[in-house]
């Protein structure tokens, strides 16, 4: 027995490992499909941030059904964070998961440089700030919880379509272009490529998604919880 079985058990170092693999592959896809698709627009923002959101909602929809039964695959805080106060028994503890997650985030950020040829690590240098980043970042959060949460009550199968689909449309929609995601926030200012944010705008995106995952959060005790009988709760 390892060490992390013994202080965790078996199925919480099966999910750590799933959701460091899935959340360090994340970043990979996020990062990576960035400098390709600038690299192959040609200065053509839309075309580069079309590659961007294909690749991953993609990458998303691959990496939730594979990681899934492990995990739940959140590589995602808020996400976790949700699903804990909703009840839901997580295999590993709460700190475990964020831990691992903002690490393997960070990490997945250099796997993608080391894969073009970039510098490793990179503060990151894009402006992403203000009230409508920040707004942006409470949309983009609360739909993608929303999703995941009435989505897993109604029809759990279709969950990862769902958050695939979710991103790809919240990619564009969204001023800020949806990073929705506590971990990846963090890790895109490792970076100074088409996916980037200034460690100085970290905080305001991270504060707007925690609204937006708490808004989610009332909606669905609102209207899930309202009434066991029609829910199926």
């Amino acid at each position: 027995m390892t060490r992390t079985d013994s202080m965790f058990g078996r199925a919480a170092s099966r999910a750590l490992v799933a959701e460091f693999v899935g959340t360090a592959a994340l970043l990979a896809i996020v990062v990576g499909s960035g400098i390709m698709g600038e690299r192959l627009a040609q200065g053509n923002t839309a075309v580069a941030l079309l590659a961007n959101a294909a690749a991953t909602a993609g990458g998303l929809y691959v990496l939730i059904v594979a990681f899934g039964p492990l995990s739940g695959a959140h590589f995602n805080p808020a996400v976790t964070a949700a699903m804990r106060l909703r009840g839901e028994r997580l295999p590993a503890p709460l700190f475990a998961y964020v831990g691992v997650q903002a690490i393997a985030a960070i990490a997945g950020v250099a796997i993608a440089h080391a894969m073009f040829g970039e510098a490793l690590w990179q503060p990151g240098d894009q402006a992403r700030t203000g009230a409508a980043q920040w707004f942006s970042e409470a949309v983009a959060t609360f739909g993608l919880l929303t999703m995941i949460l009435f989505g897993a009550r109604h029809r759990p199968q279709a969950v990862p379509a769902l958050v695939a689909a979710y991103i790809f449309a919240a990619y564009w929609f969204t001023a800020s272009t949806s990073f929705a995601n506590p971990a990846v926030t963090l890790a895109r200012a490792f970076t100074q490529t088409f996916a980037g944010i200034r460690f100085a705008d970290v905080g305001g995106f991270v504060l707007a998604q925690c609204a937006g995952a708490g808004a989610a959060l009332a909606l669905a005790r609102l209207t899930l919880d309202a009434n066991p009988r029609e829910t199926g709760a």
